[in-house]
């Protein structure tokens, strides 16, 4: 009989060792012993909380509402986020788990981490920087991803300068990191429709002039997956003010038009769709209704001939739709 066994930690103990440990992950040098013996405790404690978080027993209600109290009060989600580039791959993994937890723990109608987080924005921007390093990029897209469920939160981040940081981590990544990053803008943009439309009135020329440098990217993925967001955004009821005043601008008239003719044929089919959507105005502005006639045989030829081989009943008929209105003008 083992009479030296230890007493389970309590949730207060495994927050507070913790906070005590994910510092000297940062001041103990690499390869001492107190970096080490920092990792070992952080990655115990770590899979103590997931395993009370998901644990295959009988939940225990009361631990987890004081796991839950001891992080708020202790600033744990922002650390957890802030100490990622120095925990190992599996502790990384488990970080997102606990993240994601909690996130999704509700009392009744309330979401208490969604309200600490509310009151907490730092812990959003956090997550959104993590793009910044490689190493972590995807794990804290993961937890970013997770937050923007809850519109509290991605008002928060729509609402923010660092919102508009989402370029520059889709240009400027790896490949897997940029596709993730732009994963998290459209899950900005898609998910929360009427707050997000309001938004888009509201902020109109800051977030165009910004989403325009996606749309004429060099890199054929983020152009392509710019442009079919782009017409989902337009194309969405709730953005119908939006969607005029973008249709009304002889400037994004004209970029499609342009991109109609790019040689990749999936961007020219992206750039149809919203071209499609300027020409079925049946209130066009004296402008683009000028362009549009100017163009009209070399567009009625163009179309003609334009993505024949695409076996779409419903492309083909858009298509015969705008030669129509072309023609009619």
């Amino acid at each position: 009989m083992n009479f030296f066994k230890t007493k389970p930690r309590t949730p207060s103990d495994l927050v507070r060792a913790l906070r005590e440990n994910l510092p000297k992950l940062d001041s103990a040098a690499p390869g001492s012993d107190v970096r080490r013996k920092a990792n070992e405790e952080v990655s115990k404690c770590l899979q103590s909380i997931k395993a009370l978080l998901y644990g295959d027993g009988d939940p225990l209600p009361d631990a987890i509402a004081q796991l839950a109290q001891e992080t708020y009060s202790s600033s744990l989600l922002l650390l957890l986020i802030q100490s990622l580039p120095r925990l190992d791959f599996e502790s990384r993994k488990d970080a997102v788990q606990i993240h994601t937890a909690l996130l999704r723990r509700s009392i009744g109608a309330r979401l208490p981490t969604v309200e600490h987080i509310t009151q907490n924005p730092q812990i959003i921007f956090a997550a959104l920087a993590g793009y910044e390093n490689e190493e972590i990029a995807l794990n804290t897209g993961m937890i970013l991803k997770e937050m923007l469920r809850h519109e509290s939160l991605a008002k928060i981040l729509l609402h923010s300068d660092q919102f508009y940081a989402f370029p520059h981590y889709i240009e400027s990544t790896t490949f897997g990191i940029s596709c993730d990053a732009f994963s998290n803008l459209k899950e900005t943009l898609t998910r929360h429709k009427p707050m997000v439309a309001g938004y888009l009135e509201a902020n109109y020329d800051r977030f165009f002039s910004s989403f325009t440098t996606l749309i004429l990217s060099n890199n054929y993925v983020t152009k392509r997956q710019s442009l079919k967001l782009l017409g989902e955004i337009l194309l969405d009821r709730a953005n119908f003010n939006v969607m005029t005043k973008y249709i009304s601008n002889e400037a994004n008239l004209k970029m499609m038009m342009n991109l109609l003719r790019d040689k990749s044929k999936n961007i020219q089919f992206e750039a149809f769709h919203v071209f499609k959507v300027f020409v079925a105005n049946p209130k066009k502005p004296t402008q683009i209704e000028s362009i549009l006639r100017r163009n009209k045989d070399k567009l009625l030829q163009f179309l003609k001939n334009f993505h024949n081989d695409k076996d779409d009943e419903q492309f083909s008929d858009e298509k015969q739709f705008l030669i129509v209105q072309i023609q009619q003008l």
